[in-house]
């Protein structure tokens, strides 16, 4: 049975104001299109203000300019977005994990498993590692050597922690991700390539979330290490020794090479490269599909790459930008020419 809120409550318990009738109730969320008589809907973005008129939900999350045109009750935030994300919580219902550890696991002898810990079927927890209170291990997730699971962690499906990782608590790791695994060390000798032996860890702090099939390699000597609150979604690539700071994030497909440091509430958007080595300072955004090739120093958003056009005009673009550097000179030649002597 779906859990259902009378609007009034919810006002309550977010601190939002009410404006309308709070006698209805909810049991679920949906699009200001879609979303039905029992559904809570939100409004954060002025391009979606033309279907406030027509929306069938049962509520609708508005500021407080939107909601004298809002046709139903309105929950009144300064944040539409913020609230809404808060409110759909109480719908997104995860199975609970029943603690303990299931038959089909195997667990090392040396292996901490807390009471309250649960570990899924035909999962592997190895000597040395530690699950604490509260932590999920779902199924056909590999703990090697010397790693730790923070207290109310969940790790969903099949991620592997290798070695020396230490995830905080609270932190969720998505299915396929793979932590701790080797960085991409190695020495050129004469002729053939020698492997630089991986010898740090990986250190995630409190409340971060990992995406799906993504990659933090540990570091070279000392650790790779993500702040509390990082947020990285699926098919990254964070290599070793890198540092991010609190509350950054990266959208999907975006790499990151080794020992960069990335400031706190950074944004890095989907596909964009960032070289070894680089500082990106605190409150920095790179739109998607940028590459980042020097250390950023100031605050603020920053792009690279072409923006797409159509064929003809790009191909044309692209036999012209041959001649920059030729025209580049004629033009200072040009300006030396006619410059007052």
């Amino acid at each position: 049975m779906r859990p259902r809120h009378a609007l009034a409550e919810l006002a309550e318990r977010f601190d939002l104001a009410l404006h309308g009738d709070g006698r209805g109730s909810i049991e679920g969320v949906g699009t200001l299109g879609a979303a039905g008589p029992e559904q809570l809907s939100f409004l954060a973005s002025a391009q979606y203000r033309g279907q406030l008129a027509s929306t069938r939900a049962g509520a609708v999350i508005v500021r407080e300019a939107d909601a004298a045109a809002c046709p139903v009750p309105a929950l009144i935030a300064a944040d539409p977005y913020v609230a809404y994300a808060r409110i759909a919580a109480l719908f997104d219902h995860v199975p609970a994990a029943p603690p303990g550890i299931h038959p089909s696991a195997v667990v090392a002898a040396e292996a901490r498993i807390a009471d309250g810990a649960s570990i899924g079927p035909f999962c592997v927890v190895e000597a040395g590692a530690e699950v604490e209170d509260g932590a999920i291990v779902g199924p056909h997730c590999t703990i090697g050597p010397d790693c730790r699971i923070g207290a109310g962690s969940r790790l969903v499906a099949r991620v592997t922690l290798v070695l020396r990782v230490a995830l905080g608590r609270r932190v969720l790791v998505h299915p396929g991700a793979v932590i701790g695994a080797d960085g991409f060390g190695l020495a050129f000798e004469r002729d053939h390539w020698i492997k630089v032996p991986q010898l740090g860890g990986v250190r995630i702090g409190d409340d971060c979330e990992i995406g799906a099939n993504t990659t933090i390699d540990r570091g070279a000597i000392e650790d790779t290490v993500l702040e509390a609150d990082v947020r990285l979604d699926n098919q990254i690539q964070i290599a070793h020794n890198v540092h991010i700071g609190a509350h950054t994030a990266l959208a999907g497909c975006a790499a990151v090479a080794g020992s960069a440091r990335i400031g706190r509430y950074c944004l890095i958007g989907g596909g964009a490269g960032i070289l070894g080595h680089l500082e990106i300072a605190d409150k920095v955004t790179v739109t998607a599909r940028s590459l980042v090739t020097h250390s950023i120093r100031e605050p603020g958003e920053y792009s690279s790459g072409t923006p797409i056009q159509e064929n003809r005009l790009w191909r044309r673009n692209a036999a012209r930008f041959k001649h920059l550097d030729e025209l580049a000179r004629r033009v200072a030649q040009l300006a030396n020419k006619d410059s007052p002597r």
